[in-house]
């Protein structure tokens, strides 16, 4: 299962862009969206998903 970004609720700070090691996630048009087919929940990097860890606001990045 993916990851995806709440867009209503993202900052657009960039932190998850740079963090994730699959390179799944990109900006589109005014906010950033996370490729379904390249996410892999950071399995084999991190205990837990990247752009959850770092993002500022809670509940932004979610299970898909």
């Amino acid at each position: 299962m993916a990851y995806k970004i709440v867009t209503s609720q993202c900052t657009v700070c960039g932190a998850c862009e740079f963090e994730c090691p699959n390179t799944a996630i990109r900006m589109k048009g005014d906010t950033y969206i996370i490729l379904a087919d390249k996410c892999t929940e950071c399995e084999g990097h991190s205990d837990v998903p990247m752009c959850v860890s770092v993002c500022p606001v809670d509940d932004t990045c979610i299970p898909a």
